[in-house]
């Protein structure tokens, strides 16, 4: 296209942008909102802003918190297989509750149980829950009563805020 043809092009695509505005400002001027049906809007922009605002605060919240939990849940889950070896200890040498391990033992479990660690309770006799429980072994079960019952665990469960940290390890009777 030539240079000239292209100015006709652009005069025309422009006096038909000016004729649709002038349309468009006739329209407004009729159509324009009261000043109560601004402040309206503007309330319902500052409602919905404060609004946003709050959820964004009680989510930040809740991430800080749950941060927190998580920066526990690896220590205490470092720490488990710890405590399962002075249990070990324990019992292999019959240590008394005057004991040096025993009081190291008990002293490290209270302060766990502090920051939020829960042992899971025996499951020994309880049908497995596989919500807190992982059946690692089936053996014949030596009565009709033990059938489908945890007859043994071999590691204990834990709870850290009430979410399972470690699953009980149990044997099961067949």
């Amino acid at each position: 296209m030539s240079k000239k043809t292209e100015k006709k092009k652009k005069n025309k695509e422009d006096i038909s942008r000016k004729k649709d505005t002038s349309k468009n400002s006739k329209k407004n001027k009729q159509d324009s909102p009261t000043i109560e049906e601004l402040l309206a809007i503007e309330k319902d922009k500052n409602l919905r802003l404060f609004a946003e605002f709050e959820n964004f605060r009680k989510r930040t919240a809740r991430e800080k918190l749950d941060l927190f939990s998580t920066a526990n849940k690896d220590i205490m889950s470092i720490l488990l297989p710890i405590l399962d070896n002075f249990e070990r200890s324990i019992k292999a040498n019959n240590y008394s509750d005057e004991d040096g391990p025993v009081l190291i033992y008990k002293q490290l479990k209270s302060e766990l149980e502090k920051k939020g660690l829960e042992e899971i309770e025996n499951p020994i006799g309880k049908t497995l829950d596989t919500d807190f429980h992982e059946a690692t072994a089936n053996i014949p079960a030596q009565s009709k009563k033990e059938k489908g019952k945890i007859i043994d665990v071999i590691e204990k469960g834990y709870l850290l805020g009430g979410k399972i940290l470690r699953y009980a390890k149990v044997v099961i009777g067949n």
